[in-house]
């Protein structure tokens, strides 16, 4: 399986993202923010970091960069996209997902490892995990606090659309606990909290992150 890792410029976590891809036993294929082709990917990871600066808002001017146009496209065909922190944010932005992130209440820039709850295994980067397991993850942004209107809230947990709940202290003012979220067919899922950067135990608090990476290539083995 081929799995692109965009760059933009600001992009911090790209490295990581593509040696989680590594990890699972897919191959990782950089793409770049000014390419127009997504190079025949089976899957999409969009990383953290601060693109474009996050001038205007953060994610914005990514969502409407050249590769982003390609990725909107293919997520409506079916295409497993992963966002993870500012990748989160962009995918809101690109509107693949409801919602907004905005300032942590409290206005401090969060970072420290976290628990995540899972709740819900019905994703293309979920399969492999089990409903209430806790995954271990850091956390590390400003503009992590998820924010929809009620119909939305409402709409997602109806629909089995939150991924991923904050176990415990809820570290930014998130709504209702939300720490990720998918699109309506569930190939599409962001989250605040990073996997990539918990993938080794050498590097990272635990290896629970390496649970999205595999699962995506599960999902795309048993789809076959």
């Amino acid at each position: 399986m081929r799995i692109g890792v965009i760059t933009f410029p600001g992009t911090l976590d790209d490295v990581d993202a593509a040696r989680a891809v590594r990890y699972a036993g897919a191959e990782a294929v950089p793409l770049w923010h000014a390419d127009r082709d997504l190079k025949g990917v089976d899957a999409v990871v969009v990383p953290g970091g601060f693109s474009y600066g996050d001038y205007l808002r953060a994610g914005a001017i990514a969502s409407i960069a050249p590769i982003m146009g390609e990725v909107v496209v293919a997520a409506r065909r079916g295409t497993p996209v992963l966002g993870i922190c500012n990748g989160f944010q962009i995918l809101c932005e690109a509107g693949l997902l409801p919602g907004a992130l905005v300032r942590n209440a409290g206005l401090h820039f969060v970072c420290r490892d976290l628990r995540i709850r899972v709740e819900t295994t019905a994703t293309a980067w979920t399969g492999g995990l089990a409903v209430g397991q806790e995954l271990l993850v850091p956390l590390k942004s400003g503009e992590g606090r998820y924010v929809a209107d009620a119909g939305t809230l409402d709409a997602l947990a109806a629909e089995g659309r939150v991924v991923f709940r904050y176990a415990g202290e809820n570290p930014n003012g998130a709504l209702a606990g939300i720490a990720g979220i998918s699109s309506a067919d569930g190939r599409v899922v962001g989250l605040m909290p990073h996997p990539e950067h918990a993938i080794d135990e050498l590097t990272g608090p635990s290896t629970d992150g390496l649970g999205l990476f595999t699962s995506v290539l599960q999902n795309a083995a048993s789809a076959a």
